[in-house]
């Protein structure tokens, strides 16, 4: 079992340069990935967005949809090199892409064009204004180096989804053109990703505020079981199929 000075020595990539470090110990099976269970659970990510995209091609859907899938990957890859290396640049490739992917969903619910048919003033204006509020978070973040300021603006933009969704099923003049057939199979696969995603929060922090106690766990129970209990790998894991449900209802409307 590892000791104290164990749980944080330094790998291949050097002394830690991210903000954040996880419960997961450092460089335990492998001194070439940081924390194992962490960077391999990202595989799943990459899985579900490799299928959508294969999913996107058979139905022949617009390629805004395309583009989210491969922003989709962009996170499960970035979130593959932070966990692999714990260095600051790498933890940028992980967060940042959940912003572009986030905020671009918004667009994908506000805007009703086809594809991305720029001749349309409305698609542009619409455009402009994602393209300024990723450029101005990614400067923000790099001058305020804050995780919580991240997790802050990424839970913004999801409940802003949640409930343009809501609107647009319950409220909006688009509504009475949505078969009732339709509107139950969008709103399950919203809420399906909405508790599976919240889910994955609550085990992401649980796994934070317990870090001491299931590092002793982990100790008495020994490896491999002891990765059951590496909350933050289930968080990639919960948050990677909440995203993929969610993302599959925004198609649907």
């Amino acid at each position: 079992m590892p000791s104290a000075n164990e749980l944080s020595r330094d790998g291949f990539f050097g002394p830690i340069t991210a903000s954040l470090d996880w419960c997961e110990a450092n460089y335990q099976f492998s001194y070439y990935i940081a924390e194992l269970a962490n960077t391999l659970s990202n595989l799943f990510t990459l899985y579900l967005a490799i299928r959508g995209a294969k999913n996107l091609r058979q139905e022949s859907l617009p390629g805004r949809f395309l583009v989210g899938c491969i922003g989709f990957a962009l996170i499960g890859a970035g979130s593959f090199a932070f966990h692999a290396s714990l260095l600051y640049e790498a933890q940028l490739a992980d967060e940042l892409p959940m912003i572009y992917v986030a905020s671009m969903s918004i667009w994908i619910l506000y805007d009703y064009q086809l594809g991305f048919d720029l001749s349309s003033i409305q698609t542009k204006s619409q455009v402009a204004f994602l393209v300024l509020f990723d450029a101005l978070f990614t400067w923000s973040y790099a001058v305020y180096r804050n995780p919580v300021y991240h997790q802050v603006v990424f839970a913004a933009l999801v409940i802003s989804c949640a409930i343009r969704i809501a609107y647009l099923l319950n409220w909006s003049p688009v509504r009475t053109r949505i078969p009732d057939s339709k509107k139950q199979v969008i709103a399950q696969m919203f809420t399906t990703g909405a508790v599976t995603f919240a889910s994955g929060f609550l085990v992401w922090n649980l796994d934070i505020i317990f870090c001491s106690t299931l590092t002793n766990w982990k100790r008495n129970l020994g490896w491999p079981a002891a990765f059951l209990l590496e909350g933050h790998s289930w968080w990639h894991l919960l948050t990677g199929l909440g995203t993929y449900y969610m993302f599959i209802g925004i198609q649907y409307m």
